[in-house]
């Protein structure tokens, strides 16, 4: 980063901030050399860690517990610290490094806030911002503007991510009204295979397509499918634990009730939750 700040200084982190953030990357180095488990980890024995401890924040952000969701940033945190520290003792690039490239990108990325460029709304930032990704990389374009769509992120969700890439640089329907129709039409053509004898993987595929679609439409109306699909598992996981603890205080269980009787426990378990 340059010597002059380029930020509005009400902003500079006071004195206190910057010696807690070096305090802890000194004590992640500490761990590293006098920890035994710490100090044998390597990136590759981390990582399904970082994405476990990503998903908790996400919960606790829907359950909006605030003093778990600023745990569980502290523990993101240490992840990012801890793999910088490793690349550090490799020689790869240091937590300094991170931070600059970073700070580096955001400015690049928001000339709009840090330059001379002007924009009418979200839109217009939206759409530089993909134009200006495209060029990053050692002075080189990318191929695409997919590529910054990581492949390991759950389907929904980079299904939601590649249509706003594609959108950002113009690809998309003017109106919602296209992306409904287009699903209706991925609905009956996946009905007709149901229906028919069409092969396990034709009806997947064309299954695919009406998730897809279906996708397209939540994210022209302001929906991301990923935060609506994880609320609906979870209402429906504390409804049917409803059904279980009602019929556990008659003796019973799911499988020695019938249909009927677990449909209104359904029932009488969202009366409670309005």
């Amino acid at each position: 980063m340059p010597d002059e700040k380029i930020y509005d200084p009400q902003f500079h982190e006071p004195p206190g901030g910057r010696e807690a953030y070096a305090d802890f990357v000194a004590i992640v180095r500490q761990l590293r050399r006098d920890c035994p488990w710490d100090r044998e980890q390597t990136h590759e024995s981390v990582k399904h860690l970082l994405i476990e401890e990503a998903y908790e924040t996400v919960e606790a952000i829907d359950e909006e517990n605030w003093e778990e969701l600023k745990k569980e940033l502290g523990d993101l945190l240490l992840h990012v610290v801890f793999h910088s520290v490793m690349a550090e003792e490799d020689g790869r690039f240091t937590m300094q490094e991170v931070i600059d490239t970073e700070a580096a990108k955001l400015i690049r990325r928001h000339p709009h806030v840090f330059g001379d460029t002007e924009v009418a709304g979200v839109d217009e930032v939206l759409s530089n911002w993909e134009q200006i990704k495209r060029t990053e990389g050692e002075g080189q374009q990318r191929r695409s503007v997919l590529e910054g769509v990581p492949a390991h992120l759950p389907s929904l969700l980079r299904a939601f991510r590649i249509q706003e890439k594609a959108a950002g640089v113009g690809f998309d329907f003017p109106e919602r009204d296209g992306a409904w129709e287009k699903v209706e039409e991925e609905i009956h053509e996946f009905r007709r295979l149901a229906d028919g004898d069409a092969s396990p993987s034709a009806r997947e595929e064309e299954f695919g397509d009406l998730l897809f679609a279906l996708v397209n439409y939540a994210r022209l109306t302001g929906i991301n499918p990923e935060n609506a699909l994880r609320r609906t598992n979870d209402k429906f996981v504390r409804r049917f634990r409803h059904i279980e603890r009602r019929l556990d205080e008659t003796g019973q269980s799911p499988s020695d009730a019938d249909l009927a009787a677990m449909d209104r426990l359904w029932d009488e378990a969202k009366t409670l939750e309005r």
